[in-house]
């Protein structure tokens, strides 16, 4: 009965969101409500739980938590923002899609190559919801609506979720599991190489389809079926995924496959896609060259800041020692590693970039005041949602679905796992967080029936990246991005059913292998 009541915070936001349509600052103080009371009538909270806490302080834990966890994503929003309203002043966001658009007529293949290959390799190179605040924006500024820009982004990068940003997911389940770090990353990479072409091909589906219901965009794709493209962009982003997964580790694969695969695309695209698009030439000339270089500045700035921080070990170290944290009596606590954060890498690519694009004092401080203007909506529905998740975390109510879940279905425990990912990551809003949450529950779990580490601790991770998709905040943070405040709902509907039914054949996947006894 237990996990019927812990249950209902989630049933209460999907319901306000997708069939009732209320926006997500609604849903999400509504949701915290219903699990403040479930938590408190059935579980305890405040009396005993957490241990040596009354309910004031126990509220107060969750919501600086939650409060922290909105700085720290907002914190990423914000210089996201900038640059995109950077390079609309100054004219740059126009030469960029310019380029784009001669890598092929076919804005089909444009968008594929921003929200699967952009998407991913952000996604390995920064990720915390880096790739959705910028390829969102990129789509936007292409011609794609705002719903569709968002839902993109959001399937696009969710399979490079599996490893992250330089591999943060996988650690907590290497700790979880004790299996070198080059074995599990070989699982997670095969397991998740054998599915993520299902996700290329929706991607494509859905690029296609909103192609089609905007006119403009409409007349200039091709008649041909995006099915081979979708099959290629796959195939060129796994290859090197699971080469770098296989012999060298979990740290750079979701990076390498979105940069090489990316660069290869458009090489085939130029060559063997549809002509580059009518009346526009290719850009020549060390004049052409230079203002696209200066258009691309702060993309090349951040690019170069993530290789450099994520990358060579002395400066990354460094970065990471700068932290600020705080804890509270009963287990709260929360952190953030200020100069090592992927706001901090977006907010001096922003300002080196204005600088080299000779914005101007004044032209940068409208583009703040805009931002700061548009930032507010959201930051309300940003605590009501990540204040659900605290709650539920410490009330044990997360712990109480999943076991659950592991006692009802016994030697079936592989189809579920995934979409315990799932939950960890809808609830928190992180992979990592999911993997922090269940990882130790899988292990147990495959001890206990019998069953590889290894194999179901790979399902977990490619089901807590699935769930990033769908997950209430990064949809709030994407939205912001693109000005969709109050229509999250309608993202929610169309990321819901890919990533609960990758997730399912994730499950499948992971049976299969264990009847085979891999």
């Amino acid at each position: 009965m237990e996990s019927l009541f812990a249950g209902l915070p989630i049933v209460a936001v999907l319901v306000l969101m997708i069939p009732l349509r209320w926006p997500a600052t609604r849903a999400g103080l509504a949701g915290l409500a219903v699990a403040l009371i479930v938590a408190v009538a059935i579980f305890g909270y405040g009396a005993g739980v957490p241990e040596g806490v009354g309910l004031p302080a126990a509220v107060a834990g969750a919501l600086a938590e939650a409060l922290t966890t909105a700085v720290s994503v907002l914190w990423i929003i914000f210089p996201a923002l900038c640059i995109y309203h950077l390079q609309e002043a100054t004219g740059a966001i126009h030469t960029l899609r310019r380029t784009i658009d001669r890598v092929s007529s076919d804005p089909r293949l444009v968008g594929l190559l921003v929200a699967w290959f952009f998407s991913l390799f952000l996604e390995g190179a920064a990720g915390f919801g880096t790739p959705i605040a910028l390829a969102a924006p990129f789509l936007l500024s292409i011609g794609f609506p705002p719903v569709e820009a968002v839902t993109l982004a959001l399937i696009g990068h969710a399979v490079g979720v599996t490893f992250g940003a330089v591999g943060a997911p996988v650690i907590p389940l290497i700790e979880a599991g004790g299996d070198a770090a080059l074995a599990l990353s070989q699982r997670i990479g095969l397991q998740n190489s054998l599915l993520a072409w299902v996700m290329a091909l929706i991607v494509a589906a859905l690029v296609t389809r909103a192609v089609r219901a905007v006119p403009r965009l409409c007349d200039r794709a091709g008649a041909g079926s995006m099915i081979p493209w979708a099959v290629l962009a796959a195939v060129l982003f796994l290859v090197p995924y699971y080469a770098v997964a296989r012999w060298v580790g979990p740290e750079l694969p979701s990076m390498i496959g979105g940069l090489v695969g990316g660069v290869v695309f458009v090489v085939v695209v130029r060559r063997w896609g549809p002509a580059a698009a009518p009346g526009r030439p290719p850009a020549v000339g060390v004049g052409a060259a230079h203002r696209l270089e200066r258009a691309a500045a702060p993309y090349i700035l951040l690019v170069a800041l993530v290789v450099v921080t994520r990358l060579v070990p002395a400066v990354r170290l460094g970065l990471q020692a700068v932290t600020w944290r705080w804890t509270m009596p009963g287990g709260f606590a929360s952190s953030i590693q200020v100069l090592y954060h992927p706001g901090t890498m977006l907010m001096v690519a922003f300002l080196l970039g204005a600088l080299l694009q000779r914005a101007g004092g004044r032209r940068v401080g409208a583009v703040l005041r805009v931002t700061i203007r548009q930032l507010a909506p959201i930051t309300l529905a940003l605590v009501g949602m990540l204040g659900l998740s605290r709650v539920m975390v410490h009330a044990g109510m997360t712990a109480t679905l999943a076991l659950a879940a592991a006692g009802a279905v016994g030697g079936l425990w592989p189809l579920v796992a995934p979409l315990v990912g799932v939950l960890g990551t809808f609830i928190t809003g992180s992979a990592t967080a999911s993997n922090i949450l269940f990882g130790e529950l899988q292990v147990a779990t495959a001890r206990d029936l019998g069953m590889p580490t290894l194999t179901l601790l790979a399902a977990q991770d490619m089901g807590a990246a699935m769930g990033n998709m769908i997950c209430p905040h990064n949809i709030i943070a994407g939205g912001a991005t693109v000005g969709l405040a109050g229509r999250e709902g309608e993202v929610l509907r169309r990321t819901l059913w890919p990533g609960l039914l990758y997730a399912l054949l994730a499950g499948a996947l992971a049976l299969g292998l264990i009847a085979l006894g891999r």
